[in-house]
């Protein structure tokens, strides 16, 4: 192989590298914004958790209230 051979062979391989490297960039990108999406969420699959938590457990405290205020009053409650 000739050194202008070697020379042309060089400059295409850098050339597809640099291709690749492109690509891959893109591709990171993608990945970093799909990552992200995903992030976000989970945040709000959590604050969302945490907040019918808080409900639940507003709504238990709700329902024992109610039970003590049937059973000082005399009203017969039913399920």
């Amino acid at each position: 192989m000739s050194e202008d051979e070697f020379t042309k062979l060089y400059k295409y391989m850098q050339n597809e590298f640099k291709k690749v490297n492109t690509r891959f960039d893109g591709v990171e990108l993608r990945i970093d914004h799909l990552s992200n999406a995903v992030d976000a969420y989970a945040k709000e699959v959590e604050t969302y958790m945490q907040e019918m938590l808080a409900l639940a457990h507003k709504v238990d405290r709700l329902e024992q209230w109610i039970l003590k205020v049937a059973e000082a009053t005399g009203v017969k409650l039913t399920v």
